[in-house]
């Protein structure tokens, strides 16, 4: 089990800054000397061909394993990052980990994300920019209306060591918590 009996995931639409921000959180962990070990679900499920079951579940076996390795050297903080916009997608990451997933959704101006998506991309990688152009107001639209996440930080205007603080303020998680 983790350290504090449940894994943070932030959540959030793609160039919100979810994975910068989950480095911040572990170097925010290790400054306390907190135990902690971050998993960004997006690496879990990054193969092609898919599985014929879908590489959902391929993600959630990975997540399992890996998750077990890391329980073996002691309890530790689980942060993850990812998208999850149904309960099902919560309930998987769940079993996957053992434990309740408490969410907290980032967001950002949609000028903001499509800013952060062109600088993540280069010229060679064209067509994954246009496939997350196309698709970003939609999976903020479907984060939005599932209301799964029990906090929301609009990342606009912050930076990720911010974000971080704020995350783990939010659970009680840092230095002093």
């Amino acid at each position: 089990m983790t350290q504090a009996g449940y894994a943070i995931f932030l959540n959030g639409g793609y160039g919100v800054g979810k994975s910068a921000a989950l480095e911040h959180v572990g170097d925010l962990l290790a400054r306390a000397g907190r135990p902690f070990s971050l998993m960004d679900v997006d690496w879990f499920h990054r193969s092609w061909p898919p599985a014929e079951q879908g590489n959902a579940l391929v993600e959630a076996h990975n997540i399992a394993a890996v998750w077990k390795a890391y329980r073996s050297v002691g309890p530790r903080q689980l942060v993850m990052c990812g998208v999850i916009s149904t309960e099902a997608a919560r309930d998987r990451y769940a079993a996957a980990v053992e434990c309740p997933v408490r969410t907290v959704r980032l967001t950002a101006d949609p000028g903001i994300v499509r800013k952060r998506l062109r600088g993540r991309y280069g010229a060679s990688q064209a067509a994954a920019l246009e496939w997350h152009l196309e698709r970003c107001d939609e999976i903020a639209a479907r984060l939005d209306a599932a209301a799964l996440d029990e906090a929301v930080i609009d990342t606009s205007t912050l930076g990720p060591l911010e974000v971080a603080e704020r995350v783990l303020r939010h659970f009680g998680v840092g230095s002093n918590g």
